[in-house]
């Protein structure tokens, strides 16, 4: 496309090959028109009439070009207007799905911090108007009903209960087991729940919690152990979701309140994915019983063969020191008696130089006597 300038009214024109090459052709036909005038004032005045021809040749030449810049303008033009208008509508659509689909991010995320903000208010509540023993029981409460909302249909071979069993010294709050078709038991979890009011002085960290609940979990003899807690409210860790302390005690689980289902649903669907190896392995122990039992009485004869021959060898030590006490003494009873032997002889040997005279030899009264 080229830029065309008429030279009446200034207007610019863009036009094609085609325009461009009539318009070329008028501007060739101007630099003749020129060239005529010049020779025309040295050709003779019966040149004038074919110059008079020539003007009128171009003025219809001027006329048709003229038409038909207008007309490729006008086509122009229209084209410009169709492209213009389609690239308009075409941005317009996209726009309009831009807005919709903004529209519905926005929804979703007003949605979700809605939500948020109502179970912040609802904690914030819950935590404002109960005592702190109150607040303890009643976030027990609060699992115990989301548990219950879902019993029937997600947990219906589950078991979900307080555990009240404080023979040990302590207990946990909740105990959660489910079990096969076949009875076998293939998940176990010991729930703690804590919390305190934010007005409580001294502040609680989870952490403060973990080694009770271990305790708790291999006294009840469960696999896991998950805490349910609203302490450290503004931690980013424990706020994130479902954390994993197992780096500090196994198999332990921190959760907020609204992940409570979430955390047995996700423990329960592991292990019931592995009850079938499970269940393979009791198999080959029940075909292996005969050897086991052999081994186990095997076993319990060794074990008893150790202990008769650790009391029988205690017994023969015990024997050989006293013989050898024994002998000690027999020897110091010898020795004293050999001593009182020789003390015996001396005082026969006195004995026997023993007379009168010797008795009475510093006696002048009785010597003569």
């Amino acid at each position: 496309m080229a830029e065309i300038k008429c030279p009446h009214c200034g207007q610019v024109f863009q036009v094609d090959e085609a325009g461009y090459a009539a318009i070329a052709a008028q501007v060739r036909g101007l630099e003749l028109t020129k060239e005529a005038e010049e020779k025309a004032e040295y050709l003779s005045a019966e040149k004038e009439r074919e110059i008079e021809r020539l003007h009128m040749q171009l003025e219809a030449l001027e006329n048709e070009s003229q038409s038909k810049i207008d007309a490729l303008t006008e086509s122009i033009e229209k084209d410009i207007k169709l492209a213009v208008t389609e690239a308009l509508a075409e941005k317009e659509k996209e726009l309009s799905e831009l807005k919709l689909s903004q529209n519905d991010l926005v929804s979703g995320f007003k949605a979700q911090l809605s939500a948020k903000e109502e179970e912040i208010a609802f904690y914030r509540d819950f935590k404002a108007k109960e005592s702190t023993k109150m607040i303890g029981e009643n976030l027990e409460q609060h699992c115990l009903s989301e548990f219950n909302k879902l019993r029937a249909t997600a947990f219906r071979t589950a078991y979900f209960d307080k555990d009240n069993d404080a023979a040990s010294g302590s207990k946990g709050d909740f105990i959660f087991r489910d079990y096969a078709e076949d009875g076998t038991e293939f998940i176990s979890i010991m729930f703690e729940m804590k919390n305190e009011a934010d007005e409580t002085k001294t502040k609680h960290k989870n952490s403060d919690f973990f080694k009770e609940l271990d305790k708790d979990r291999n006294e009840k003899n469960c696999e896991y152990a998950v805490l349910v807690s609203m302490l450290e409210a503004d931690s980013e860790l424990y706020n994130s979701g479902i954390v994993d302390v197992s780096y500090e005690y196994p198999k332990m689980y921190v959760v907020r309140p609204q992940f409570f289902i979430p955390i047995i649903s996700l423990l329960r669907n592991a292990s019931e994915n592995s009850l079938s190896y499970r269940t393979q392995l009791a198999e080959v122990k029940s075909r292996n019983a005969d050897l086991n039992a052999l081994e186990e009485n095997i076993n319990e004869f060794k074990s008893r063969f150790g202990d008769n021959f650790r009391l029988a060898s205690q017994h023969y030590e015990k024997a050989i020191d006293d013989i050898d006490k024994t002998i000690k003494n027999l020897q110091k009873t010898k020795d004293e008696l050999m001593l009182s032997m020789k003390n015996l002889k001396w005082a026969n040997d006195k004995a026997e130089d023993l007379s009168v005279k010797a008795l009475v030899k510093d006696i002048p009264s009785l010597k003569d006597k």
